[in-house]
């Protein structure tokens, strides 16, 4: 018996350094990324619409990375990217929480007739690609930053509506909560002081992974012209303009992908220790 026990306690600690191991890579990870934003903020190499570089230029001591094919800074553009980057995934997931939060405590607190509705309805949207919602409205409101940031909000809330609706239906159930009620707690207490604070360790996971995704979407709307115009330097404009030149000069392609692909990693990382925290199985066991 004491063997057994041995085993798990062993087990439970192996899984506790790993999830802080996880949770630490991906701080390293994004606060890297962070560093660049912040630091674009105060100093740039170059000005962003500098040229006096020459086309194509291989990394030196006068350009960090090199230059593109109109002899602008690589790594100012990579810099000034990461703080696109950051400005996306925060607007669009303080969007898609502001609203999905919202639509699914009404649902959650609805009649059944009304909560079935909008469940469908939520079921519907998220069937279709986050892309092509962001995509469409994009199309319609114009190619900018404020646009990509209120596609991909839009798009991203659907799914975050109906996390919290399934996670607040299964606190309702719960018999603190008909304490709550029988106490007298009106509705708004009873979500900020009972609902809320169970349901958020859990979407607060999610949210971390829908700031990766909401990256990834950013990126792929600049890829196809409908992100941030020029002079703003989208990683995923910097990937477009450089998949011509990507045989002769691959630093302007390499760049920008290895700087996106850390901070989605990054970012699922965090979102990976963040689970193993919130996850109340997991914590029994340590």
């Amino acid at each position: 018996m004491t063997a057994v026990v041995e085993q798990i306690e062993a087990a439970a600690t192996r899984r506790r350094r790993g999830s802080h191991a996880t949770l630490v890579i991906g701080l390293c990870f994004t606060g890297l990324i962070v560093l660049l934003a912040i630091v674009s903020l105060l100093w740039l190499p170059y000005a962003p619409s500098d040229v006096s570089g020459g086309r194509l230029e291989g990394p030196s001591g006068t350009h960090l990375l090199g230059t593109d094919k109109l002899g602008r800074d690589l790594f100012t553009q990579l810099m000034i990217g990461a703080r696109i980057a950051l400005i996306v995934g925060i607007g669009s997931v303080a969007l898609a929480a502001l609203l999905g939060i919202t639509i699914g405590l009404i649902a959650a607190f609805a009649r059944p007739w009304v909560d079935d509705s909008m469940s469908a309805a939520l079921d519907v949207i998220i069937a279709f690609p986050v892309l092509l919602l962001a995509m469409l409205v994009v199309a319609v409101q114009g190619a900018s930053l404020w646009s990509a940031i209120l596609a991909i909000g839009l798009a991203m809330s659907a799914v975050v509506a109906r996390l919290t609706r399934i996670l607040a239906h299964r606190v309702l159930h719960e018999q603190f909560i008909t304490a709550a009620r029988t106490s007298g707690t009106r509705w708004p207490g009873i979500v900020s002081f009972h609902v809320l604070p169970n349901i958020w360790p859990t979407l607060s996971v999610n949210l971390a992974l829908q700031f990766g995704a909401a990256v990834l979407a950013e990126a792929s709307l600049s890829y196809l012209g409908l992100g941030a115009p020029p002079p703003n330097a989208s990683w995923g404009r910097l990937l477009q303009e450089a998949q011509g030149t990507v045989l002769t000069a691959p630093v302007g392609a390499i760049a920008p992908g290895i700087a996106l692909v850390v901070l989605v990693l990054g970012v699922n990382f965090i979102a990976d220790g963040l689970r193993d925290f919130a996850d109340p199985t997991r914590r029994r066991t340590r």
